[in-house]
């Protein structure tokens, strides 16, 4: 409870923290007790009859006899760098995963609405994934690219087969950040220019070379960044010119015109920035501007690191809801479902730059990674997991956007099949971050059995964004849980 209060006061003041920390206080028996006591009033029974309950899953964990979470975090705070943070006041220890779901170290189960940041696609410990990492194990794990081996020629193959146009040469890498800064590379080897442009409120990376073309002040160390340039974000609820893609567009070309040398190397962009707050991008946005960057000498790479995969529901691919097809495609998290694996996409003509000198990659397309990535692919494919997204994803907005005429904090929602994102507002007319209360909700969540995502710059922004095999009772536990939690605000 006092940190209840700590997290009040450093965002509303004491004398306004008090009063909510008082009403908060009194909602207490609610989030953490599963049943009323026998000294409850009638009316706590009630409520607590009220309580959202997490829909039935066929798994008993294993017993876990581990280290407990206190002793974890005392070892981790001592021999990790104090960098790293963690979620919740009181940190979880997650020993065991099946499918959406999450368990802890007592056996209790989680609903993982955000699936290891975005990462778990086709769910936790899939057991055809499972499998193939198993069996090529147990033959051979590592090798490199120097000798030859099935498994990363089987999964290029698959791998490309699902890119549009001449997207067809693959270099496989172990992280989205790898990914980007290869594709940075080869666009500005290709091109002959230097100048990469990339959005506002961008996330691509925590290497030196992608902080540079990420764009949140909170991600960001005071380093030399380069000649990178960062353009106005086509935010339809936040940005400046809500909507509309023309002017945004053309703020696009006055940074060229004024700011470059009329020349750039290239464009990147998340079709839905993900550590942004799941903003998708103004509808026509990308066809604009990746005519405009051609133009000016650049090539233009499609970050799909979040949104590939079906994710979207309407498409396999994020940059094919704007109608377009980069040069280069970067990807990494649900490729993998959990393993080190990232790739990049690109045509022949760009591809045939690397190979001027030698480029090399230990872990990319190791033997184990690969046949695991295929198997991804295959699972998708076979348990059609994009149009389960879009049916299931609709279901979610749906729902999400009748809780918003219900709740005046949900300022904004928005995304495409399980990607979605709900910002939180204490002034919808103004738009003011509603950071304190998405704290006490966050907690709120978890306390009643569901874990989500944070993003946006003020951290206001709930990332949904679930293993794809997340389904409309999941959905509607999340909603009703969601609209219990706000109610006791």
């Amino acid at each position: 409870m006092a940190l209840q209060r700590q997290i009040l006061k450093k965002s509303l003041g004491e004398a306004k923290a008090n009063a909510k920390f008082c009403n908060y206080q009194n909602t207490l028996p609610l989030f953490f007790s599963t049943a009323p006591s026998s000294s409850s009033s009638s009316s706590s029974a009630d409520a607590d009859d009220r309580l959202p309950q997490l829909p039935p899953f066929d798994h008993a964990p294993r017993p876990y006899n581990g280290p407990r979470a206190d002793q974890i975090f005392q070892k981790r705070k001592k021999f990790l760098g104090p960098s790293l943070f963690h979620y919740y006041q009181k940190p979880l220890n997650i020993v065991e995963g099946k499918m959406q779901y999450l368990f802890d170290e007592n056996g209790r189960r989680y609903l993982d609405a955000f699936a290891g940041i975005v990462t778990v696609s086709c769910g936790h410990c899939h057991p055809e994934i499972l499998n193939a990492i198993t069996e090529q194990s147990k033959l051979l794990q590592h090798a490199t690219t120097i000798y030859l081996h099935h498994a990363i020629a089987d999964f290029a193959e698959a791998l490309a087969s699902k890119m549009p146009g001449n997207l067809k040469v693959v270099y496989f890498v172990n992280s989205g950040s790898e990914a980007n800064e290869l594709a940075m590379m080869m666009a500005r080897l290709y091109t002959g220019n230097l100048g990469m442009i990339s959005l506002r409120n961008a996330y691509h990376g925590g290497s030196s070379g992608t902080l540079g073309l990420t764009a949140l002040n909170t991600w960001k160390y005071p380093i030399p960044q380069g000649e990178i340039h960062h353009v106005v974000n086509p935010n339809p609820y936040r940005g400046v010119f809500g909507s509309d893609a023309n002017r945004y567009a053309k703020d696009l070309q006055d940074h060229i015109d004024f700011g470059t040398s009329g020349k750039v190397a290239g464009f990147i962009a998340e079709t839905i920035q993900g550590a942004g707050g799941a903003v998708e991008l103004a509808p026509g946005y990308l066809k604009l501007v990746y005519d405009i960057v051609r133009k000016a000498g650049g090539i233009c790479i499609a970050d799909e690191v979040q949104t590939g995969f079906g994710r979207t529901g309407s498409n396999y691919w994020g940059f094919e809801t704007q109608g377009v097809i980069p040069d280069i495609v970067t990807m990494a998290k649900g490729i993998g479902n959990g393993l080190p694996l990232g790739a990049v996409v690109t045509t022949p003509e760009i591809a045939s730059v690397l190979a001027q000198k030698i480029q090399f990659n230990t872990f990319g397309g190791n033997p184990v990674c690969s046949a695991g990535g295929l198997a991804v692919l295959r699972v998708i494919d076979q348990e059609k997991r994009q149009a389960h997204c879009a049916d299931v994803g609709s279901h979610l907005l749906k729902r999400l956007r009748a809780l918003q005429q219900t709740h005046e904090i949900i300022g904004d929602v928005r995304g495409r099949g399980l990607m979605v994102g709900i910002e939180l507002v204490t002034d919808r007319n103004e738009k003011t971050p509603a950071k304190a209360e998405t704290a006490v909700l966050f907690e709120k969540l978890r306390e009643l059995g569901i874990l989500v995502g944070k993003g946006g710059l003020h951290g206001n922004v709930f990332r949904i964004k679930p293993p794809m095999c997340f389904n409309k009772d999941d959905a509607d536990f999340l909603v009703d849980a969601l609209d219990y939690a706000i109610s006791k605000l």
